[in-house]
């Protein structure tokens, strides 16, 4: 375990909502000891003599993590043209020119032969005139391959010279939807020089992590997860971490770290066409990854049952209000495929994460865990039939949520969900219900950014001169912090791993969405080591 041996006195802290001033004992990457600051922590608890670090009065929660990631997509967002901004196409085609024209002058070049990789365009949110075409992007861009991903990673918008690299058939608008953009997107992965780039930006996308009290993910990634974290755990760092970093001060720096990821832990999943082979791997659920140091395990079997709301593919029992013929979504696959596959899985030891939006997908996705008694969670499950919400709690299956699409969506939900069959972002209606809730961010589809979460969860807006958005669903701060850790809880116990966050703010005192979302996080702790601190005397 990552931590071993390593002793620690964290004195003066406080929990959130709390005046009460605490010790707490570190040791063997565990906590050891909670007591009343001031108090004597035997040497029995520490093992002796214990590095002493003063809080001074900032508040102790356990770490954050974010539950349903694409952790490879997010890190290539530190790297990639970022559309997020664009409200047109013309306004993307123009970004994209520019960033054509800077790589192209850089002192690196641009190979023509090279994909230029795109994220996160909302051509939902884009009037019926600045809509994606196959021209448009065929002019910006010319014989150089281009393919952009969308914000909700359900569609991809490539030029002519990327759909011939890449085997596929565009149509005048340019996009390719669902299970064929997948296909193509993690081919996009294999191209030259691909992986080294890679590595470089998970690291930066770790230490932002570290920088917002992030200690552990579940990533979804599209890709051979169990074996690309394998590798990542044990990869040898290309140069020594530097001393100065602030992401990584008080990681007992001494010149010679080598090791490959460690910022992390990481639970990777498996999607189905690799669940026979990671059977036959002696992979299942919860299995510590070679060379992670327990911080890698085997994720759940990771499944897509419907589309999105953005590509309007959801699978829903009401037609979209803004399609014509009527349009209900679809399916990624048939209920008798996904029953079959929650069997499979849960026979060989997967817990299940599928994916569900649509509120007739979610039922099917119920019904399938229903009759093979698989466990695990739905993600997403953001329109719910209020007869279904109960059923979640009956099935013990977890809500995986992410907060932030509901203020992303608002908007798009009365375009194309108007006369919904079903109760959308129902956070409050599940809670009440029984349900475990987890949340995260779905990135690079939302920041990975707890704290961003929480407040949409709490505030239900990201501004305060915006109305909430169905205050009736909001949740309460300590349901919605407890949501977003590692062990369910909004404080620290004796036998928690010491995965722990420093605030310089109470998190409870926080009165708008604006002040939740710059949370201050003073430092980071992952199995007893600091992998981000902003204090001194560490």
């Amino acid at each position: 375990m990552a931590g071993t041996g390593i002793m620690t006195i964290i004195t003066n802290a406080r929990f959130p909502g709390s005046a009460r001033r605490v010790d707490i004992a570190i040791k063997g990457g565990a906590i050891a000891a909670i007591t009343p600051a001031g108090s004597r922590i035997s040497a029995t608890a520490t093992g002796g003599p214990a590095p002493i670090i003063d809080a001074d009065g900032r508040w102790a929660i356990p770490g954050l993590w974010d539950c349903h990631t694409h952790f490879t997509q997010w890190a290539q967002t530190f790297g990639r043209l970022d559309l997020i901004g664009a409200r047109s196409a013309s306004e993307a085609m123009s970004m994209l020119r520019n960033h054509l024209e800077a790589r192209r002058n850089s002192p690196e070049g641009l190979d023509p032969d090279v994909f230029v990789v795109g994220m996160r365009f909302r051509h939902s949110l884009w009037s019926r005139d600045e809509q994606p075409t196959l021209a448009a992007i065929d002019a910006a861009s010319g014989d150089q391959p281009v393919a952009l991903s969308s914000a909700d990673m359900h569609c991809g918008w490539v030029n002519s010279a990327a759909a011939r690299r890449l085997g596929l058939t565009v149509r005048e608008s340019g996009l390719v939807g669902e299970l064929e953009w997948f296909d193509a997107y993690c081919k996009l992965d294999n191209a030259p020089g691909a992986a080294e780039e890679t590595l470089e930006l998970i690291r930066k996308a770790e230490a932002d992590a570290a920088r917002k009290g992030v200690v552990s993910i579940r990533d979804y990634e599209m890709a051979e997860n169990v074996d690309t974290w394998t590798r990542r755990f044990s990869a040898a760092s290309p140069r020594p971490r530097d001393a100065n970093d602030s992401a990584w001060t008080g990681i007992d720096w001494d010149g010679s770290f080598t090791h490959g990821i460690r910022g992390l832990r990481v639970e990777a999943g498996v999607y189905p066409e690799r669940l026979e082979d990671a059977i036959e791997a002696g992979w299942k659920t919860g299995v510590e990854l070679p060379g992670s140091d327990g911080l890698g395990h085997v994720g759940a079997m990771k499944m897509i049952s419907d589309g999105s709301l953005n590509t309007r593919s959801a699978f829903c029992s009401m037609p979209y209000s803004d399609i014509f013929p009527d349009f209900y979504g679809t399916l990624s696959y048939a209920p008798d495929q996904i029953e079959a596959y929650f069997h499979v899985a849960t026979c060989h030891g997967f817990a299940i994460a599928c994916h569900a939006i649509g509120d007739e997908a979610n039922t099917i996705v119920l019904n399938a865990a229903a009759s093979t008694h698989a466990h695990g969670s739905i993600e997403h499950a953001q329109m719910l039939k209020p007869a279904d919400i109960p059923r979640f709690a009956k099935l013990e299956l977890t809500a995986s949520i992410q907060p932030q699409h509901a203020m992303d969506d608002r908007d798009v939900i009365t375009r194309f969900w108007a006369n919904p069959g079903g109760t959308p972002y129902a956070f409050k209606a599940l809670h009440d219900a029984g349900v475990r809730l987890r949340m995260g961010s779905d990135a690079p589809v939302a920041p990975l950014d707890p704290w961003m979460a929480i407040s949409a969860a709490v505030f239900g807006t990201e501004s305060s001169d915006r109305e909430p958005f169905q205050p009736e669903q909001c949740l309460d701060a300590r349901t919605a912090l407890a949501a977003s850790t590692a062990v369910g809880r909004d404080r620290p116990e004796p036998g928690d791993p010491a995965d722990l966050v420093l605030l310089d703010r109470d998190p409870y005192a926080v009165s708008t969405p604006e002040e939740m979302r710059a949370m201050p996080v003073a430092a980071t702790m992952l199995a007893g080591r600091w992998t981000y601190s902003s204090l001194h005397g560490e």
